[in-house]
């Protein structure tokens, strides 16, 4: 059954550009070559590139299925389906993801649509046991009906169009389900969020307590507000919030994880550890969000084995988190002192007034410790400002695939080549290190923007290393540096002049 969902017709792409057809291809070709985590990142890109592709939105519905994200699954085949409503696959998947969400009616409406389309299809003995499947069911269990499944549908909708930074988009859709359900609370809660990421955040905080006033204690909002006053650095009500929050003793798992997530982010990690550890002793089999908190909080609380071994089960779920594991060699001490985890430092380099201190922020984003919070936080990097260069430098920090025929971007990987070059030589990111990165992003932005080819990175990045030691007048020589990044003496005096002609002419 897995096989033949994973498998779809290949198609001949000739294309110099790549496009929603191409990455497509290259998902498919993943899939046959059981490379998953590449299948996903493919049919992502798919997707963004051509969202009205019935076909490209089918197989990735059909991969968050196996990743067991059912109500994105729902929402891609649903509108798959709204787009080729005659497909048989299509109608085939509607059928088994409505059955994986309890919508009954749903599973045996499109497993009979299915069944009378293809008499004799690949799916047949699959359908016949989702209908056996759902009489079975009908007499143990009641239906989902038809107004939770719009629910559900609306919100997992207006959720993605946050996660895609849409959040005027998600607004409407959830004012519009509020209007329909005025007592859906996770509506409220959810537009509460996409207030305060476009920057209303005193309106974000009217919704949340016009949430606790009708629905007194509701978990989410308290929640919320402790996640805003933590943003807005507001320390008396953040220690009221936390306080409050610590005496909270909540029985379901959604709660509990709710509850685990947030102490975990605000870094209130032994009692985020206590809650998401107790569900799983339990069995939660969870998200790839509740492994990553669980792993930060047991790191941070002092469990450091059992971080170990929750991140080992992060990275099956997603190996694109590899590198982003809340340690540096064992050793919480380095871990702690690194740049790049720093957090205060890292927000005020993203704010930065200097194009260069955001390049260095972005930078550091990459490898940082901090970086899925940052990035779900989309009011600290104000990307509708940011310039051509701080766009590449984004992409570069969420592991973007750049297409080196094309010079813009070959000039850009090398240009931040010379950055990594300076990293691997100084073994880490210490505050001496983020320094000369500093003066190399002052510099490598003027290059960058005259369009500068950084052909030689390491004679680059060690032509800045010495700029910066002879600067303070350190008692470093040309010899020591050269060797330290295997280059020559003759070299290193070359690229340092080179260099010079692009500092700025009142820095001279």
């Amino acid at each position: 059954m897995e096989n033949k969902r994973l498998q779809a017709k290949s198609t001949n792409i000739v294309s110099f550009m790549p496009n929603g057809d191409y990455y497509y291809s290259k998902a498919l070709k993943a899939i046959d070559r059981d490379e998953m985590d590449k299948a996903y990142k493919y049919i992502k890109r798919a997707a963004d590139l051509s969202p009205d592709d019935a076909h490209v939105l089918l197989q990735y519905g059909i991969l968050e299925m196996e990743l067991q994200n059912f109500e994105h699954a729902y929402e891609l085949i649903h509108t798959a389906y709204s787009k080729e409503p005659n497909e048989a696959e299509i109608i085939f998947m509607l059928a088994e993801i409505s059955g994986c969400l309890g919508l009954i009616h749903d599973a045996k409406k499109y497993a009979a649509q299915y069944l009378e389309l293809e008499t004799d299809g690949a799916y047949n003995e699959d359908a016949l046991e989702i209908l056996d499947f759902v009489d079975y069911v009908a007499d143990t269990e009641q239906d989902m009906d038809e107004h939770d499944a719009a629910k559900m549908l609306a919100q997992e909708k207006a959720r993605r169009l946050m996660e895609q930074g849409h959040f005027q988009q998600a607004i409407e859709a959830l004012e519009q389900v509020i209007e329909e359900f005025p007592q859906l609370w996770t509506a409220y809660n959810n537009l509460a969020l996409a207030y305060f990421y476009i920057g209303e955040a005193e309106q974000a905080k009217a919704l949340l307590h016009e949430v606790l006033r009708e629905n007194h204690g509701n978990l989410h909002a308290l929640c919320n507000l402790t996640v805003f006053a933590y943003y807005e650095e507001n320390a008396v009500e953040l220690e009221e919030l936390i306080a409050l929050l610590k005496k909270i003793q909540p029985y379901d798992w959604e709660n509990r994880y709710k509850l685990g997530a947030t102490l975990a982010l605000i870094g209130q990690y032994e009692e985020a550890f206590k809650w998401l550890r107790s569900m799983a002793k339990k069995g939660y089999e969870g998200d790839t969000g509740f492994y990553f908190w669980l792993a930060q909080s047991a790191y941070f609380s002092g469990h450091e084995q059992f971080a170990q071994h929750t991140w080992k089960n992060l990275l099956e779920l997603d190996p694109t988190k590899e590198g982003l594991e809340p340690w540096a060699d064992g050793d919480i001490e380095k871990y702690q002192d690194t740049t790049e985890n720093h957090r205060d430092f890292l927000i005020r380099q993203l704010s930065n007034e200097s194009e260069s201190g955001r390049l260095l922020g972005l930078f550091l984003l990459k490898r940082s410790s901090h970086k899925q919070e940052i990035v779900a936080h989309p009011t600290m990097l104000n990307v509708s400002s940011f310039t051509e260069l701080e766009k590449l430098s984004l992409a570069y920090a969420l592991e973007y695939d750049f297409n080196e025929k094309v010079n813009a971007e070959k000039f850009f990987l090398r240009f931040m080549k010379v950055a990594e070059e300076i990293v691997d030589a100084n073994e880490s990111i210490s505050s001496e290190v983020a320094q000369i990165l500093s003066t190399w992003f002052a510099i490598g932005e003027i290059a960058f923007n005259g369009g500068y080819d950084f052909k030689n990175t390491s004679a680059l990045a060690a032509a800045v290393e010495y700029s910066y030691n002879d600067a303070l007048e350190k008692n470093v020589t040309k010899k020591a540096i050269a060797e330290k990044y295997n280059i020559t003496s003759a070299t290193l005096t070359k690229y340092n002049d080179i260099l010079y002609e692009f500092i700025p002419a009142d820095s001279k």
